[in-house]
């Protein structure tokens, strides 16, 4: 009798500092798939070595020309691909080309607006064409560093600021720089992340967190986390290790959570996004509502957002991961 599961390659892993991150959101999204319903494999990409766990505990090779593998002598071939690579290659539009090459499905927006996500100077610029609201910044090109001043820094973004890698995620790399003379040692270690370092405004005021998705049937904006941290700002010890309290749903008013929401389904619509994403935003203490950043393979981890936010809806990540497939078959 015919497997009628889809096979389903939650695929993680990639090549930036977040390899291990992913791995831990690869093992939050198994423990969510519906097992009754769909046949589900880890497959951790690293560099060329793409290695796909077992039912048996061991690995197999999986096949590039066409994402398959063999298990117990049969040639398998996935239906579908969760990406839940934190950097690249799966979150700069690199793996969904491949993705579209093969004609794999996939969780994720296309290439572009990967791409165009990933990069947050490009991104800052792109939406604030459409009226939403974004932190100052400028763009330090590796080898062209000369061509923005400190002095330049200083007076057109203001002290303090951030800099950070533009294309790169998790807060590696990232500093919040209060003098001037910590901007070339602080950009030195953002270059070691990314050949492109932003230089952003100090926004002062509440962060949140928000995900959302949207199927052929339905949309859906959750509820949003409040992050309030006693480090410098939300780095990866924050993020990771537990140095912040997160309140879900976040202590906001009502017009201001109805503000947060349409603003969020409005950035879904105008990227065309697919998939669940996660926006951040800082609130200041007169309302206004500035995104910080976009992230289309947000964390699957114990402690991450998406999560949290799922069951404050009253909602199972089990029908939200089900949602989200059958959207790419209906």
């Amino acid at each position: 009798m015919k497997n009628l599961k889809r096979v389903i390659a939650i695929v993680c892993g990639g090549d930036s500092s977040e390899h291990d991150v992913s791995l831990r959101s690869a093992q939050g999204l198994y423990s969510f798939f519906d097992k009754d319903r769909y046949n589900v494999y880890i497959v951790d990409v690293k560099g060329q070595n793409w290695n796909v766990e077992l039912h048996d505990g061991t690995t197999a090779r999986i096949d590039r020309n066409d994402f398959s593998f063999m298990e117990n002598g049969k040639a398998m071939r996935f239906d579908y691909a969760y990406i839940t690579i934190h950097g690249t290659p799966g979150e700069n539009g690199i793996m969904q080309g491949y993705f579209d090459l093969v004609g794999v499905p996939y969780s994720t927006s296309g290439v572009l607006v990967e791409a165009m996500t990933f990069d947050k100077f490009v991104l800052n610029q792109y939406l604030r064409g459409y009226g939403i609201a974004v932190a100052d910044s400028l763009l330090i090109r590796k080898g062209y560093e000369e061509l923005v001043s400190d002095d330049e820094i200083e007076q057109r973004i203001g002290m303090p600021c951030f800099v950070k890698p533009a294309a790169d995620g998790s807060s590696f790399g990232v500093s919040k720089v209060k003098e001037k003379d910590q901007l070339a040692p602080a950009i030195r270690k953002a270059m070691m992340e990314s050949p492109e370092v932003m230089v952003e405004q100090f926004l002062e005021g509440t962060e949140i967190s928000i995900g959302v998705y949207k199927t052929k049937e339905k949309s859906v904006v959750l509820p949003a986390t409040e992050v309030v941290t006693q480090n410098e700002f939300f780095d990866y010890d924050a993020k990771y290790n537990g140095q912040v309290q997160e309140i879900t749903p976040a202590r906001l008013s009502e017009s201001i959570t109805r503000r947060v929401r349409e603003i969020t389904s409005h950035i879904y619509d105008i990227l065309h996004c697919n998939g669940i994403i996660r926006i951040d935003y800082i609130i200041s203490p007169e309302g206004r509502i500035s995104m910080l950043e976009v992230n289309t393979t947000p964390g699957m981890t114990v402690t991450s957002f998406i999560p949290q936010q799922v069951r404050a809806a009253g909602l199972s990540m089990t029908d939200v991961l089900t949602d989200i497939v059958e959207n790419q078959f209906s």
